[in-house]
């Protein structure tokens, strides 16, 4: 039975990284770092959510709150601290709406890969870091590495590159060194791949059925490419292969898939974190807290916990008890301490010096006045036209009518990061006001939300739909998934029966391109924004109107 000392339970500490609620230092975390020894020893790590921020300057404070609090407490160096920064719809930085507080919105992986430009996902990338580096952050969850092979996937789709591994490896190679540029360690997910699976893992466990073999051909291509550059993280996700495993094991709690395959077979040196412990693919089997042992038997070198502060503070007892009982080497995990020793050397600064410094707010106003131009670029250069062509879309006979779908649930991943509007007066959400505001700008205008019909699109437009179809002279018919929400392919047979029989119409397919691929009797033209984030809509509200062509190309095969 080992005892357990001060200077082993700080050594426990850097093998965590934990959230909390707020946009202020709360007591929970400051329990978490001045007691638990979270990041107290070479590493330090906080994972900072769309929950805790409003602006870029309040995060900065947040960061520096943490910081001293941790020197406080007695820590010989600097917190990392990471943030679930994507881009696109996954952005807990930046703001997916009009906010002139937060980071600088850029595409997402999908839209990024639609430009066709690596340097375009690299320069997105790099800009987006050295915001969150003057904000004090240091480690970014991104790139996503995950091949969108499956286009039923309920959680990766448009936060993938596409469904060429080829492809992939070439943009998440891009975006990694993009961030490495800012000063940001990168993060490649979800090894060793999440993207052929009809699962969500926040709600349960994936079964991918597939052969190392077959691994190698499509998940890992991305994989071996980012290990070979010398990715500074990877994550693992929450998925089973039983195929490679021989049991339902999930892969981020897996010594066959973390130490087997990517540290031996593939060769990685780097930081191994899991992906949150507390999604249900982790937590329902075997709770967070037995979820964290297994992880660090598995061979992970840290476990990430981001919600719950009874489950965190579990984990780590649970983590003294396997150790206590020889169920866990404490060698091992000093043996992975040593790669997050360099891990925090590289990116979090050798000295508190590192991170006290006074926010460059003329730096930062700079800084966001050309990021902003960037963006605007990107966005453009990402819209891609599905079919065509696009009829030329004015008010001269009447308001031009956007629908857009009521608001649903998308995933959780983008759920946390965009939080949905459940409220009738909101059903809108935020994102589809400002670009229907967007097209008032451009003409006279009247937009509507549409929902499902009863009966499953059986039935009638309701009277004010009617009304509002005979009266316009375009109609801008706005689909978010709607290969997943049959009812809006419903709804747009529906009204495609109603309308005025020369009224031209365009589809925009807001988020992923595959809208109406099972609908051969729609041939309307179908313009793709990879995104409803508010800049992405505005690109496309461009293209409509003809103020620029649509520039991107089709990432996936439809």
């Amino acid at each position: 039975m080992t005892s357990l000392t001060t200077a082993d339970k700080q050594e426990i500490g850097q093998h965590f990284v934990f959230g909390f609620h707020g946009h202020k230092i709360s007591e929970d975390v400051k329990v978490l770092i001045r007691d638990y020894h979270v990041g107290l020893g070479f590493c330090r790590n906080i994972i900072l959510m769309k929950r805790n921020v409003q602006s870029v300057k309040q995060v900065y404070r947040l960061v520096q709150s943490l910081q001293k609090l941790a020197k406080d407490s007695g820590h010989s160096r600097p917190l990392m601290i990471g943030i679930d920064q994507e881009n696109g719809l996954v952005s807990a930085f930046s703001s997916t709406t009009v906010s002139n507080d937060a980071g600088t919105q850029f595409p997402g992986a999908m839209a990024l890969a639609a430009t066709g430009s690596p340097a375009i996902a690299e320069d997105c990338s790099a800009a987006t870091a050295r915001e969150m580096r003057l904000a004090g952050i240091n480690w970014a969850y991104s790139p996503v590495a995950d091949v969108n092979s499956n286009p039923k996937n309920p959680v990766i789709g448009v936060r993938s590159f596409g469904d060429d591994p080829d492809e992939v490896a070439k943009y998440a190679s891009a975006v990694s060194r993009g961030l490495t540029r800012g000063e940001v360690a990168s993060c490649a997910k979800h090894f060793p791949g999440h993207g052929d699976t009809y699962v969500d893992s926040h709600l349960a466990l994936p079964v991918i059925n597939k052969t190392e073999g077959e691994l190698m051909e499509t998940e890992l291509v991305p994989f071996h490419t980012l290990v070979k550059s010398g990715v500074p993280t990877i994550m693992t996700g929450h998925m089973a292969l039983p195929l490679v495993t021989g049991d339902s094991t999930p892969c981020s709690l897996s010594k066959k898939i973390t130490t087997d395959l990517l540290r031996e077979k593939m060769g990685y040196g780097g930081v191994v974190v899991t992906d949150c412990l507390e999604m249900n693919a982790v937590a329902a089997p075997y709770t967070p807290q037995r979820g964290a042992v297994m992880a660090l038997q598995a061979g992970a070198d840290i476990v990430m916990i981001c919600h719950t502060m009874r489950m965190q503070m579990g984990a780590i007892e649970e983590t003294y008890v396997a150790i206590e009982n020889g169920s866990l080497s404490l060698e091992s995990l000093r043996q992975s301490g040593e790669r997050i020793a360099a891990l925090k050397l590289a990116y979090a600064g050798a000295s508190w010096a590192d991170v006290f410094r006074p926010l460059q707010e003329q730096v930062l106003v700079d800084l966001l006045t050309r990021n902003a131009r960037l963006s605007t670029a990107a966005y453009a250069a990402s819209t891609t036209l599905i079919r065509g062509p696009l009829p030329v879309i004015n008010d001269n006979g009447g308001p031009v009518l956007v629908m857009t779908p009521v608001m649903e649930s998308l995933n959780r991943a983008v759920d946390d990061n965009m939080p949905i509007l459940m409220n009738a007066a909101q059903a809108a959400g935020p994102h589809y006001l400002a670009f229907a505001q967007s097209v008032a700008l451009r003409a006279n205008s009247r937009h509507l939300v549409y929902t499902p019909l009863p009966m499953h699109g059986q039935g009638q437009l309701p009277d004010e739909f009617s009304g509002a179809l005979g009266a316009a002279s375009a109609i801008i018919f706005v689909t978010r998934n709607a290969d997943r929400s049959g009812w809006q392919v419903d709804y747009l047979r529906r009204l495609l029966h109603e309308k005025r029989g020369n009224t031209p119409i365009i589809i925009l397919a807001s988020c992923g391109p595959y809208d109406v691929v099972g609908a051969p009797d729609i041939q309307e033209p179908i313009l793709a924004s990879f995104e409803y984030t508010a800049s992405a809509l505005e690109a496309a509200a461009g293209v409509i109107f003809g103020e620029h062509e649509a520039m991107g190309r089709l990432p996936v095969s439809l």
